[in-house]
């Protein structure tokens, strides 16, 4: 059974199943996060929706690049979690299905491709502080203790 955070779904309601791939990105102790500025200023791990009839890993590649400007290597997936919630930027009612991949950033491409993205590196206790997605933190605080 996958772990959910957040709110519990609304049995009246209808929810999109939206599956995603999120990197945990570390490199000399430090994560590099992304700030979406829009709808709200959020700190999150770089990460988005799997486009249909494209895998995790390339997904995973690709939000990262838009996001961060990153590529990345040695991906391997820790886990996956679910949340229910809606998404402002698509006006929908999801079910995030949440694949976390723990990587390394490689070569910084340039700036996040993505408009309303900002790059940014933090400690890991830096990072628990700004990510506020309950599922997120969970998997930091699974990775580096809280």
């Amino acid at each position: 059974m996958m772990r959910r955070y957040g709110d519990r779904p609304d049995p009246a309601r209808h929810y999109r199943t939206r599956p995603g791939a999120y990197a945990v990105l570390l490199r000399e102790g430090r994560l590099l996060l992304t700030l979406q500025h829009d709808p709200a200023p959020e700190y999150q791990l770089p990460g988005g929706g799997i486009d249909p009839g494209e895998g995790q890993l390339r997904a995973l590649h690709r939000e990262v690049a838009e996001e961060t400007g990153w590529s990345i290597g040695a991906a391997r997936r820790i886990g996956a979690f679910r949340r229910f919630t809606f998404m402002p930027e698509y006006d929908l009612w999801a079910e995030k299905i949440c694949h976390v991949w723990l990587a390394r950033p490689v070569l910084c491409l340039g700036p996040p491709a993505e408009p309303g993205h900002t790059a940014l590196w933090a400690s890991p206790p830096e990072a628990l502080d700004l990510i506020v997605n309950e599922g997120e933190r969970g998997f930091l605080r699974g990775l580096f203790g809280a």
